[in-house]
């Protein structure tokens, strides 16, 4: 529906990157088996398992299927050729009704930043032109949608003799096929306007497979979040991912660590978060072991978005016993690299690819680095099922981003770990720091200086230098109460890594500028936006 709706501009994006993909994968098989479609199923054998916790409403599998096929039925006559259904992604259950009716009735849903400034939100609207904009009747749309059509939402008991059951499979609209845009996700705009991601049906089913594979992820159990919904993490590896197996999500809303890990005493199985919130659950279960007890139950804690740094990850595997896994992706590749309940990919890296994904680091002239060569930093590149279709109605920012051979470029920086695990560098943006005729990844100087006991967060960036090229400059947020000197901390990374990787300058800051999903904003640093 969306390819008829922006016309030839979108449809020519899917037919170049399906050439450039096939041109450039001679020989290459999946390594996954069609995903079983559609994505958003019923699940009548766990009809009377709850389904959904949010915003106060606690929803079955059955009651939930039941709300998504009647919204269904409210939006198929609205959803014909052209459609687009935006969302404002509240966490309400009235949110996840209307998402996942309209991806049943294949309707491409662009689920909205509800805390997106006027300016950004007046682009996205008049880049992707909603037809329709779907949520609880007492939300109010801001400007930039009235004049749009709007279906109100409702997740309120049924009547007394209102058929709660799911509506049978023969009864259903006509669903979409597997290569249907199912959903068009912003990016943060770092380096431009935001960008329109068409993520289709068939991609988001085998990326999640692939997950629940990895992570042995299954209908018994219960995922707690607290991850907005108008991000990957959140919106498709936390909520449609559970629910496409018939397991339970809870979402609670906002993070705190002491309700998230309550949520383990009353049989919460998985935690997803980012690096922010594992960093209050480490400072929560150090001191506290009656937390760091129950936090011990969780059979799962994943951490994404951003890279975890070390000194978190060893103290919350002390305190608990339990690892936490780290997954590498973004929104045009979705999740490509996963740690597996299995251990393959050590402390430190974000796993293997997963199966259906081909990926490869290259060095600046395009040379792959080879897989046992655990040094020389490159680019991610990588190919495969889990690609997005394109920008919405960018074919040469689409076409930019690929390699001749068809492989697309994601501007990150890793290097080769054992066992055929990804450790990631860092952006190449900013991230990739030529120093002296070498090349040194931030990650690495990052992650070596929080293994020192006074360093609570830190982020490495570049500064030009007449003399090196460029000199690596080390932002530093102490720990409480301690002092550490400038020098100890060079010397701290000379000791441990190559002494040209140790940082030319130190500057101590209270905090680092982070984005909703715990990125630090390196930017705001280099240039100067961040109070001291």
């Amino acid at each position: 529906m969306l390819t008829e709706r922006v016309g030839i501009t979108l449809a020519t994006t899917l037919r170049v990157v399906t050439r450039w993909v096939a041109r450039g994968r001679a020989g290459y098989r999946w390594m996954m088996s069609e995903p079983a479609l559609p994505l958003v199923g019923d699940h009548p054998d766990r009809a009377d398992g709850i389904a959904l916790e949010i915003g106060g409403h606690v929803l079955t599998h059955g009651r939930l299927a039941h709300l998504v096929a009647a919204t269904g039925r409210e939006l198929a006559p609205l959803a014909g050729p052209g459609a687009v259904v935006a969302v404002p992604a509240l966490p309400r259950a009235e949110t996840v009704v209307a998402i996942l009716a309209a991806l049943r009735v294949g309707a491409p849903v662009v689920p909205l930043n509800p805390g997106a400034a006027p300016d950004e939100l007046a682009h996205v609207v008049g880049d992707c032109r909603p037809t329709l904009v779907a949520t609880a009747a007492d939300v109010a749309v801001p400007p930039e949608l009235r004049g749009v059509a709007r279906l109100d939402i409702s997740v309120a008991e049924p009547p007394p003799g209102e058929d709660p059951r799911p509506v049978e499979p023969d009864e259903r609209a006509v669903g979409p096929a597997g290569d249907d845009a199912a959903l068009v996700v912003y990016t943060s705009g770092t380096t431009g306007p935001p960008k329109g991601v068409v993520l289709s049906h068939r991609a988001l089913a085998h990326d999640l497979d692939a997950l629940a594979l990895a992570w042995r992820f299954g209908p018994d159990d219960v995922l707690v979040q607290a991850l907005p919904l108008f991000h990957v993490h959140g919106l498709v590896l936390g909520l449609l991912g559970p629910l496409r197996l018939g397991a339970s999500v809870r979402h609670l809303g906002r993070f705190d660590a002491t309700a998230t890990i309550a949520e383990f005493e009353r049989g919460a199985t998985v935690l997803f978060g980012v690096p922010t919130m594992y960093h209050r659950l480490a400072d929560a279960v150090t001191a506290d072991p009656a937390l760091a007890g129950t936090l011990g139950r969780a059979r799962l804690l994943v951490s994404g978005s951003a890279g975890l740094p070390a000194h978190d990850r060893t103290r919350l595997t002390a305190a608990t016993g339990r690892p936490v896994l780290e997954r590498y992706g973004m929104t045009e590749t979705l999740i490509t690299c996963a740690m597996t309940v299995d251990g393959a990919g050590s402390a430190g890296t974000v796993g293997p690819p997963l199966p259906g994904v081909d990926l490869r680091l290259t060095t600046d002239d395009g040379t792959p680095v080879e897989p046992g060569d655990h040094h020389t930093v490159g680019e991610i590149e990588v190919r495969g099922a889990t690609l997005f279709a394109g920008y919405l109605g960018r074919p040469e920012a689409t076409a930019a981003c690929y390699t001749a051979d068809g492989w697309f470029k994601t501007g990150d920086l890793a290097t080769w770990a054992d066992a055929g695990a990804v450790r990631i560098a860092g952006r190449r943006s900013v991230d990739l720091i030529k120093t002296g005729g070498y090349r040194v990844g931030a990650g690495e100087v990052e992650n070596a200086l929080l293994t020192h006991p006074s360093v609570a967060e830190v982020a490495v960036t570049a500064e030009p230098d007449p003399d090196l090229g460029e000199r690596i400059v080390a932002w530093v947020v102490p720990v409480a109460g301690r002092s550490p000197a400038a020098q100890e901390l060079v010397d701290h990374v000379a000791r441990h890594l190559t002494p040209h990787k140790r940082p030319r300058e130190v500057r101590f800051v209270t905090g680092l500028p982070r984005n909703e999903l715990g990125k630090v904003r390196k930017r705001d640093l280099v240039e100067g936006r961040w109070p001291s």
